[in-house]
């Protein structure tokens, strides 16, 4: 057998590398601990695992894409779904421009746990960049996407405490639907609406966008950019009420959103209400100081309430 508690201090040591920033010498560390392992004939295949996962941490982390996705690769075929190698082999895939590998890591993930914010966050993106890249049939270019084993998925678990996007409780039917997470597929729907209205706010035709981001807002209520889009299109209609309710929504999601205090604040300007639309400028610039367009905006408050 492999000297495991040397193994376990070479990991250690490796570790502390990394969380020092010192990545080349955490993937020798771990490198050094997966030879002991093969020397030994260690059959520990979830140790292996996660070394190569480690190992591949630190490419990521020093941009050597190929050797990430090598390890990574590597750590996949010991211990399939692990959800770190899978979102670390889709960043550097992404990284690379391999936009089509990459989404089919995020939407993996996904399917073992679709709380995994990064992997909506991941396949977002790749969806623009593909759509951007593809046009309208980037679906039929896509590799085939892995088909996740209900033993592996993770939500369907009870909580465990893993740091690998612990599973939440269900929802009961008394949870308001705004605060419950879309299935990956509504999200992904819900994503793909917002692009297409993005495409309308492009060409100004504000109210087909905005037909677009209702459509998206009843799929997933929690995206705050949604809002802040539909928000845009009130504004560009002259439907100011609509445009601060809108906000307002993007506010309760997120507190420190620039575009809806900012857009908010047009509104309240628009409709008169000064000292409302002051009152956003302020807080928008208590989080960016050297927002050049609300000071802008301040500025000409200032006159209007003098």
């Amino acid at each position: 057998m492999a000297p495991a508690s040397r193994i376990a201090d070479l990991k250690q040591a490796g570790n502390e590398q990394f969380r020092n920033g010192q990545y080349g010498q955490a993937a020798a560390l771990y490198g050094r601990a997966l030879e002991l392992l093969e020397a030994a004939g260690d059959v520990n295949t979830e140790e292996k695992s996660v070394l190569y996962s480690n190992r591949a941490a630190c490419y990521l982390k020093d941009g050597n894409c190929s050797l990430c996705i090598k390890d990574c690769s590597a750590a996949l075929d010991l211990v399939p779904f692990g959800i770190k190698p899978l979102l670390r082999r889709a960043a550097a895939y992404e990284a690379l421009e391999r936009y089509n590998l990459a989404y089919v890591d995020y939407k993996t993930v996904l399917q073992i746990d679709c709380t995994v914010q990064a992997a909506h966050d991941g396949v977002n993106r790749m969806t623009k960049a593909l759509l951007e890249k593809d046009g309208l049939q980037w679906r039929q270019k896509l590799p085939p996407i892995p088909t996740v084993p209900v033993s592996a998925q993770r939500r369907w678990e009870p909580p465990t405490g893993s740091q690998e996007g612990t599973p939440r409780p269900k929802a009961s039917n008394s949870v308001p639907v705004t605060n419950q997470v879309p299935n990956a597929a509504s999200s992904e729907r819900a994503n793909m609406l917002k692009l297409e209205g993005n495409e309308f706010v492009k060409k100004n035709n504000y109210k087909k966008a905005i037909e677009k981001y209702t459509e998206s807002i009843k799929l997933h209520k929690m995206e705050c950019t949604t809002y802040t889009n539909r928000a845009l299109c009130y504004l560009n209609l002259k439907q100011y009420k609509e445009a601060i309710m809108d906000c307002s929504e993007a506010l309760k999601i997120d507190p420190k959103n620039v575009k809806a205090f900012y857009r908010r604040a047009q509104a309240y300007k628009e409709l008169k209400d000064y000292k409302s639309s002051k009152a956003d400028i302020n807080s928008l610039l208590k989080i960016e100081p050297d927002n050049n367009a609300a000071k802008k905006l301040q500025q000409e408050l200032n006159k209007l309430l003098k």
